[in-house]
């Protein structure tokens, strides 16, 4: 198993990563169902956790373990066939080989990488449900409210015994654990990927293609910075990262389309200024009676 170190960076570089994966298809159907309210799921959805996993930690956990069970391989599946760059009906097969290798290398490095590639796919399947049914920038306050909200909950120390009992619940028969992802020493809760896979799908709609994958390079190095902070505590909010990747690419494109200033006009060449300083002065306005070249001709009266 690699160190700690080794096994933070590389889920954290798979935050990113997941950014990256998102592609929206043009989904007609789905549009009678747009609406703002959609935009509370995101902190909702780490609210919900807490209540419902306090008041019944056990019960909770192995409800939350076998839901990820049947879902994460399904919607996998989905974003392997649809919704990811590349796309195709058959590579959705890879979700059962996926699911096969988590199952019985159970324990192990190959069999985490599978379970991990299994929940990070479902979260990009799940952010680009979301962000088809919400506007782009409700559903980019609501990933901000969830970082907000995750970032408290962990400050209070509320979320640290729902994820203690989430990260130890196990389904029956050694079926892998989806709930969460591991990888080595280290784990990352399921909704710090369903931010990432709905952060990717924001910008894909939004923004384009470029723009996702350079929020995918800033969310990966955020979130490697942000580990730094291991060395102080044991337990971070893994959405910051990805809500200040948001931020950041809010400020840098204000800044891009904001109005500059007009250009001066340029000086007038040496060339120029020196045929006007030769051109002759224009001559006074002629009085009545005159032309404006000298005196006008009178012709005499006929007598």
């Amino acid at each position: 198993m690699p160190a700690f170190w080794i096994s933070i960076g590389l889920l954290s570089l798979a935050q990113g990563a997941i950014v990256a994966l998102a592609r929206v298809p043009q989904a007609a159907r789905l549009s009678r169902l747009r609406a703002r309210r959609w935009a509370v799921i995101p902190p909702l959805s780490v609210i919900a956790f807490v209540l419902i996993a306090s008041a019944a930690e056990r019960a909770s956990a192995q409800g939350l373990t076998y839901l990820a069970l049947c879902a994460v391989p399904a919607l996998a599946a989905l974003a392997l066939g649809w919704l990811t760059p590349g796309a195709r009906p058959a590579r959705a097969l890879l979700a059962p080989a996926l699911f096969a290798v988590a199952w019985i290398d159970r324990g192990g490095l190959g069999g985490q990488a599978c379970a991990l590639a299994l929940s990070a796919l479902s979260c990009v399947t799940l952010g680009v449900l979301l962000a088809l049914v919400t506007p782009p920038r409700w559903l980019g306050a609501g990933i901000v409210a969830m970082a907000v909200v995750d970032a408290a909950l962990v400050i209070s120390d509320l979320l640290a015994r729902p994820n203690r009992a989430l990260n130890a619940a196990h389904p029956a028969a050694g079926l892998p654990r989806l709930q969460s992802a591991e990888l080595g020493s280290a784990v990352i809760g399921y909704g710090d990927l369903f931010v990432a896979g709905t952060l990717g799908a924001l910008l894909a709609i939004a923004l384009g293609r470029s723009e996702q994958l350079r929020g995918a390079i800033i969310a990966a190095a955020l979130a490697v910075a942000f580990d730094l902070l291991f060395f102080f505590v044991d337990e971070l909010p893994a959405t910051v990262p990805v809500a200040l990747t948001l931020i950041v690419l809010a400020l840098a494109r204000r800044r891009r389309s904001a109005p500059t200033a007009p250009a001066p006009a340029p000086e007038e060449s040496a060339a120029h200024r020196r045929l006007s300083a030769r051109r002759p002065p224009a001559l006074p306005p002629a009085p009545p009676g005159e032309c404006s070249t000298g005196p006008a001709r009178q012709t005499p009266a006929a007598p």
